[in-house]
């Protein structure tokens, strides 16, 4: 096998069920990606094999404990962190709403947090709030003509009151991907924090949070084809120094715990290993022989990811960026270091739901709206005409699927 192999889409493809049944295209993986059989199959052996308590001394006991571990180990060896980095949870709005409890008490009132409306509203509300208990909340804006976030806009709005600055890694509805490491040390440098957003951009890039030098990292395994629930990495440090959001008996040095509100669900965390399982059956597949720790097999297999995704982007941005009564949000870019395969438009004169629910009758699913990025939206001006489209591929779609999306776009508007 050569040292770069291309993707075998029906070796990938044969993991996912869905996408044996019949040929429609599966186009709105942004808002959540497709479970391979192992995160399926992780899932029903915790509940019918060790569906308890944890961490007690009998058999069914020790087994749950042993699978909860495992898992840990490994989300929090996928985005390169240790696992009392690593918090579970729910949502990662949720997460998100329990850390800005947890670090409030190390503001003081007049501190400032930064926020973009560029952002998810996950990465927004919560932090926003804070302008309520005396935090001064500053909005680091895009540019409407790009959409784009620009670093000496950023410049301008730090000062040494600054606490904490939270920006997207990947825009959800531009798919634009921000040099998260040139931010950080810009935020750093000033003397703040970095909350960054990296749930749109697990799908498709490896997640190295020592590499970006980030404080918070935000990603949810629902769209790293694993189940729904999220995971929030905080620097351990901070973590510690964080105030606990738990039952007051849980030690402020209990970490992650003193971040895990009402713990975990069992199955959903156990089930995870699920999404390491799958990436591991593609690392052996194209890479067979390679030693490598699995961050180190992560980085092969999203390149192959890359790759196909390059592919799929061309023939969108060459269809989108030729019609002259279509707006493509972001950039005319087909690069993955810069642009994910997420495109968010609009037609002149046509209905988004109207537009999504014909393509879902033809076989394409997608969607319509603001997809919780309301402010980016209504920024560029499209909320008062029910928002855009969303088309969103990843490595498991074809170019077939790509064909398919831009001829039949092209036959109903």
């Amino acid at each position: 096998m050569p040292d770069t192999p291309a993707l075998d889409l029906d070796f990938v493809r044969g993991h996912f069920p869905l996408l044996a049944k019949g040929d429609f295209v599966y186009a709105d993986n942004a808002a959540g990606t497709l479970v391979p059989r192992s995160v399926a199959g992780r899932m029903t052996a915790f509940m019918t094999e060790c569906q308890v308590q944890p961490n007690n001394p009998y058999p069914a006991s020790e087994l749950a404990t042993a699978r909860l571990t495992e898992a840990k180990r490994l989300m929090a060896e996928m985005i390169n962190a240790s696992p009392e980095e690593v918090v579970f949870g729910h949502s990662t709005t949720n997460n998100v709403y329990v850390l800005s409890h947890a670090l409030r008490p190390l503001m003081r009132e007049g501190d400032e947090v930064i926020v973009t409306n560029l952002d998810h509203e996950a990465n927004n509300g919560a932090w926003r709030r804070l302008a309520e208990t005396g935090i001064t909340v500053k909005e680091w804006r895009l540019r409407p003509e790009t959409g784009d976030l620009m670093i000496e806009d950023l410049d301008a709005l730090l000062t040494d009151r600054t606490r904490l600055v939270c920006v997207t890694h990947c825009s959800n509805v531009t798919g634009t991907v921000n040099d998260i490491a040139a931010i950080a040390r810009q935020v750093h440098a000033a003397g703040a924090l970095i909350c960054a957003d990296g749930v749109a951009y697990g799908p498709h890039g490896r997640i190295d949070v020592k590499a970006l030098d980030v404080d918070i990292y935000l990603c949810s395994l629902y769209k790293i084809y694993g189940p729904h629930h999220a995971l929030m990495y905080v620097r351990r440090d901070l973590m510690l120094k964080a105030k606990g959001q738990n039952h007051f008996f849980i030690p402020e040095d209990n970490i992650p715990a003193k971040l895990n509100v009402g713990g975990h669900d069992y199955e959903v965390v156990a089930s995870a290993t699920g999404i390491a399982d799958y990436f591991d059956a593609l690392h052996y597949h194209h890479f067979p022989g390679s030693n490598l720790d699995f961050h180190g097999r992560l980085g092969q297999v999203y390149g192959l990811f890359a790759d196909q995704e390059e592919r799929l982007s061309a023939r969108l941005v060459d269809f989108l960026g030729s019609r002259r009564d279509i707006r493509l949000l972001g950039r005319l870019a087909k690069s993955r270091a810069t642009r994910a395969p997420t495109f968010c438009f609009a037609v002149e004169g046509r209905d988004p739901a109207e537009l999504a629910a014909t393509l879902g009758r033809e076989g394409i699913g997608t969607t319509s709206g603001h997809f919780y990025a309301y402010r980016i939206i209504e920024a560029l001006g499209h909320m008062n005409s029910g928002g855009v489209v969303r088309i969103s591929l990843v490595h498991y779609n074809t170019e077939e699927d790509a064909r398919r999306v831009v001829e039949t776009l092209d036959r109903i508007l």
